[in-house]
């Protein structure tokens, strides 16, 4: 689950007390975007039903400890549209996103598992290139699909194909990651271009027709996150920015840091397609989401080798793109901001909703 609010009752902005959330009655498309509806919905009802320490937290994944060793685990369904798209697949995506989660929690993914939902007159042939897919993925991110589940269901009550995958991993020694980590002053990394995977979904689905189209992103990022383990002690957290993009990965963590953010809104690295997308749409790329990125959060003085590390790994793009200012200011205030190049500010709070639904 997502960790994008403070677990007080209301419903005001960036998930803050106001009185909104408290009477959700039915779910809503904009309840899956990963805003602050989605926000109100995991507090509301879920934190609400059957909420512990562990769950509580809201990072990418729980970490426990199981006979010493300590252990991170995570679960997630994809029902993205469409199933194929440029540069990966609901295969492919059900596989890096489940790594991702543990890779952000700094641990090494060891295993995963699949659980299928088919709709009755799937093609067979369809199946077999998300399963080729999974296992391609699976061998990339170092990892084995170890066990499973298939149901089919009648023609009608499924969009083709949903996928759920869990995984479980090993904490890299010395890494301590977590949402509420983040201290003013630490510097904010991005390890590459945004945007991507939304663009790329936006595109497909809507056929747009944007040649050349933006590619997803979709890939693993456990060698960005293994590459850092020298810098271990510097990081504070790190989050894979999926649904909300760049900006709702950060609000997440300065909501659950309890802390102010700026963003150079420059110094944030965007494709070329993407630009050209958003301009034409009136879309923001720092919401939209990304599938093989990880947002950092690490000590200012160790920015610059943390950047050597994450462009050596593959992070060719990679950059800081903001800091952390100071403690939480006024609550009803979202607490990240992004400065132009003109030196102008905008807030950037949550969104209700994704300005692009079944991305993941």
């Amino acid at each position: 689950m997502r960790c994008s609010l403070s677990l007080r009752r209301g419903g005001g902005v960036n998930g803050e007390p106001g009185g909104r959330g408290a009477g959700i009655e039915r779910v809503t498309l904009d309840m899956g975007g990963g805003g602050r509806l989605s926000a109100e919905l995991v507090r509301d009802v879920f934190l609400a039903g059957y909420g512990n320490e562990l769950l509580e937290r809201l990072d990418d994944a729980a970490e426990f400890r199981l006979d010493g060793a300590r252990i991170a685990f995570t679960t997630d369904s994809y029902t993205v549209k469409p199933l194929f798209f440029p540069g990966g697949d609901i295969g492919r995506l059900s596989v890096c996103g489940t790594v991702n989660d543990l890779s952000v929690k700094g641990a090494r993914p060891h295993a995963v598992s699949a659980a299928f939902v088919i709709e009755e007159g799937f093609p067979v042939d369809g199946l077999k290139r998300v399963v080729r897919s999974m296992r391609d993925a699976a061998a990339e991110a170092g990892v084995r699909i170890v066990t499973g589940d298939t149901k089919v269901v009648r023609r009608g009550e499924a969009d083709g194909l949903f996928i759920t995958t869990s995984g479980v991993g090993g904490i890299i020694p010395g890494m301590d990651i977590s949402c509420a980590g983040a201290r003013p002053g630490d510097a904010v990394i991005v390890s590459g271009a945004v945007g991507r995977h939304g663009a790329a979904i936006l595109n497909a689905r809507e056929r747009l027709g944007f040649e050349p189209g933006p590619e997803s992103d979709v890939a693993p990022v456990r060698g960005i996150v293994d590459a850092l383990a020298p810098v271990a002690r510097s990081l504070r957290a790190m989050r894979d920015p999926t649904r909300g993009g760049l900006a709702g990965a950060l609000n997440e963590i300065a909501l659950a840091s309890r802390v102010a953010m700026r963003i150079f809104e420059d110094g944030v690295p965007v494709d070329a397609a993407v630009r050209a997308c958003c301009a034409i749409l009136g879309l923001d790329p720092l919401r939209l989401a990304c599938e093989g990125r990880v947002v950092i959060i690490a000590d200012a003085a160790a920015s610059g080798e943390i950047l050597l590390l994450v462009r050596a790994a593959g992070g060719a793009d990679a950059a800081v793109i903001g800091e952390v200012t100071g403690p939480r200011g006024d609550p009803g205030v979202p607490p990240v901001s992004v400065e132009s190049a003109m030196g102008t500010a905008r807030l950037l709070p949550l969104l209700d909703g994704d300005p692009v639904p079944r991305i993941c």
